[in-house]
């Protein structure tokens, strides 16, 4: 009978413990997973650290360099105002009382003078003229609202727990294919020796 069906419990750590009957791919083993379990460690820390501080960087710079600033409706924007008894409203409210907003084109101007014009989300039925508070980066292209600092820690952390995860599962998987080879080759070899000493065995008894 093959020498699997006689494994017995684990032992922890038993591949560092002194045993005559320790072969040299039991050791080879133990390192095979040793390195594993380090570059796993190391490379979900770095990693998750090294993206993390990068986005918390590009989203502290944002809020440094993208600015608010004031644009106006360049076309009507679709629907119409509601006031808050559910009658239509005069379409010269800036806002509309149900806090919908649609997408409409609006124009601005940057700091050179230059003007610029985009789609933005406008209250519903804002007529031509109106003005809303769009978010431009430093070449007058609009952008989204940048993340305040609590946001961005929080994103920050997300996406550096997500990345660290994803780099150790590299090193992880590796090392379990590696241990999953030698494991094979070391059980593969008790039973060839199994049975080949396993008929001697037999006729010593008898």
């Amino acid at each position: 009978m093959p020498l699997k069906a006689f494994r017995g419990p684990k032992v922890w750590l038993w591949r560092w413990r002194r045993n005559p009957l320790k072969r040299r791919a039991d050791t080879m083993e133990a390192w095979v997973l040793l390195g594993a379990w380090l570059l796993t460690l190391l490379a979900g820390v770095f990693a998750g650290l090294a993206a993390a501080r990068s986005v918390e960087d590009g989203l502290a710079r944002e809020r440094v360099e993208w600015h608010p600033v004031v644009a106006h409706v360049l076309d009507k924007a679709p629907g119409s105002a509601v006031s808050k008894s559910g009658s239509s409203a005069s379409a010269d409210s800036s806002d509309s009382s149900n806090g919908e907003r649609v997408w409409a084109r609006v124009g601005w101007t940057v700091a050179d003078g230059s003007a610029h014009s985009g789609q933005a989300r406008v209250p519903a039925g804002s007529k031509v003229g109106t003005p809303v508070t769009v978010w431009t980066d430093l070449q007058g292209h609009l952008v989204t609202r940048p993340a305040g600092a609590s946001e961005a820690h929080v994103r920050s952390a997300l996406i550096g727990g997500l990345v660290g995860l994803s780099a150790a599962a590299v090193p992880f998987v590796a090392g379990l294919v590696a241990r999953g080879r030698l494991e094979r080759r070391r059980m593969d070899r008790w039973d060839a020796e199994w049975a080949r000493l396993g008929p001697q065995w037999g006729r010593t008894a008898g």
